[in-house]
Formats: structure tokens, C-alpha cells, sequence
């Protein structure tokens, strides 16, 4: 029995939101949790952590795509080190401190992700994280040199890079604005600290993608596979066309509009969660 016109709505409207936000440094998890509280959507599917997942599977097939020939060189490099037993080249060290940097966030993600799911969905603790990572992207960009180039990334850098993606675990974080707040805050050009944003979130999201699409299938629900294609297709055309927007965008402009609509966001929460209280 396929799902009723509605649902396909809301999938199809979800998907587009998470394609939009999930490369904005606005925090995709937190919008596709506060838009079917907004509209008192009561769909369980809709609001669950492993539809989140799947509509990311959509904006990892924007991201695989969009930076396709980066991630081809990193995997070509990745091989090479493996049968020269060293990193020589600027795509052999970046591919092993991508790898060694998604670490901590797939620790986070394994030891903390029931605990977040139960926990941190709430409005409240969406507009606490909303605001205090509002904060850390303005300071960064005052606090930023900018003046550091993609071949200067160290280990080090990365690791502190991939240190503030796990922090992305809690809706209205936002991986991409605290980690390119992160690359920014070790002096990086916004160019840069935003593109190897994006390529460290490439296996993060990926691996939490499987993860989550597997315990969907064996929870029984593949009967709702309608509303997963639906959110899929509508998740990576819009993730697609956001990926080129922000990377044109942050060239010449700072991360001060999304940090000031992060802010703004949290005030609406705030004063519609206390409106319905």
C-alpha cells in the first residue's frame, strides 16, 4: 500500500530542507526537526533520527558528485601511499588525515548517538546550540589571520578540525559551520577551510548513512520506501545546487548572514515554544 499524498508531501518538503541546510552552516538535523513541530506534523517516520540519515544519503550523493575529481585524487593517493608505505604528496597526506580525522566523530557518533537521539532533540536544547555555535562562527571570523592555504593543513589541524566535527552529533551545531569555524580559527582562508570541510564530512556522513539505512531495513520498514525516494531525489538536487551556491558565496562574503540567521532562528523557537507552553 503506498503512503497517502500528505506524506509524500512532507517527505518531498523535507528533503528539500535538508538539502538546502545540510552544506549551509545552519544545522540540517535541527530544521528537520523544528519543521514538523512548526507544522504539528505527527508522522513518527518524519521526525526519526533514521529518516534524518536517509535524506542525508541524498545531499552524500550531491557531495560525491560536486567534488568528484577531489575525491578521486584523494583515493588515487590514498593507494598510492599504501604501496609506497608513505604520504609524499599534498592528496596522499590529505586523504590519511581526512581518514584519521573522521575518527572522532565516528566515536562520538557510536557512543553518544542514543543518548543524543533521547536527549538533545528538544526545542530548548536546539536553540542553546544554535546560539552558542552563532557565537563561535562570528569569532572566528574576526579572530582569523585567513592567511594559510590547503597545503599548509598538518595533522594536527585536521585532527582539531575532525575534534569539532563530532560536535556536529547535536541538532543545531551544524558540521559545516563549526568545522570551517574550526579551520578558520587556525588561520586558514575561508576557501579552504571550507573545502576540506566538506571532504572530511564525505565518510562521516556516508558511514552514519549505512549505518542507519541497515537498522531501517531490518526494523521493518521497507514498506515506506516510497517516502525514502521521494526525500532522496528532492535531498540531492537541492544539496547539489546548495554545495555551488555556498562555495561561490563564501568566497567573497563572510559567515556573518548564517550566523545572524542561526541567532534569529533561536529567538523564533524560543518565543513559539513558549507561545504553545
Amino acid at each position: 500500500m503506498l503512503p497517502s499524498f500528505s506524506l509524500f508531501l512532507q517527505a518531498i518538503c523535507l528533503g528539500v530542507l535538508q538539502g538546502l541546510t545540510e552544506f549551509l552552516p545552519v544545522s540540517s538535523t535541527a530544521h528537520l526537526i523544528l519543521l514538523p513541530w512548526f507544522f504539528h506534523w505527527d508522522n513518527p517516520l518524519m521526525d526519526s533520527l533514521t529518516f534524518d540519515v536517509a535524506l542525508h544519503a541524498g545531499t552524500l550523493s550531491a557531495l560525491v558528485w560536486y567534488f568528484k575529481e577531489d575525491l578521486g585524487q584523494l583515493s588515487r593517493g590514498f593507494l598510492r601511499s599504501l604501496i609506497r608505505q608513505k604520504a609524499a604528496s599534498l592528496e596522499e597526506r590529505l586523504a590519511w588525515f581526512i581518514l584519521l580525522s573522521t575518527i572522532p566523530a565516528a566515536i562520538a557518533g557510536y557512543l553518544l548517538q542514543s543518548t543524543v537521539e533521547k536527549t538533545f532533540r528538544h526545542p530548548i536544547s536546539i536553540c542553546a546550540t544554535l546560539a552558542a555555535v552563532s557565537a563561535v562562527m562570528l569569532y572566528a571570523e574576526r579572530r582569523s589571520q585567513k592567511s594559510k592555504a590547503l597545503d599548509r593543513f598538518t595533522l594536527q589541524d585536521s585532527l582539531l578540525v575532525g575534534i569539532a566535527q563530532s560536535l556536529a552529533l547535536l541538532p543545531g551545531v551544524s558540521r559545516s559551520g563549526i568545522t570551517i569555524s574550526a579551520g578558520l580559527l587556525q588561520n586558514y582562508q575561508r576557501e579552504t577551510a571550507m573545502r576540506f570541510s566538506f571532504l572530511l564530512s564525505t565518510p562521516i556522513i556516508a558511514g552514519a548513512a549505512g549505518l542507519h539505512l541497515g537498522r531501517l531495513f531490518t526494523r521493518g520498514m521497507l514498506a515506506e520506501w516510497p517516502l525514502f525516494v521521494a526525500g532522496f531525489i528532492s535531498a540531492a538536487l537541492t544539496g547539489y545546487l546548495a554545495i555551488r551556491f555556498l562555495m561561490a558565496y563564501l568566497r567573497r562574503h563572510s559567515l556573518d548572514a548564517f550566523a545572524y540567521y542561526r541567532l534569529a532562528l533561536a529567538v523564533l523557537i524560543m518565543a513559539s515554544y513558549l507561545h504553545r507552553g
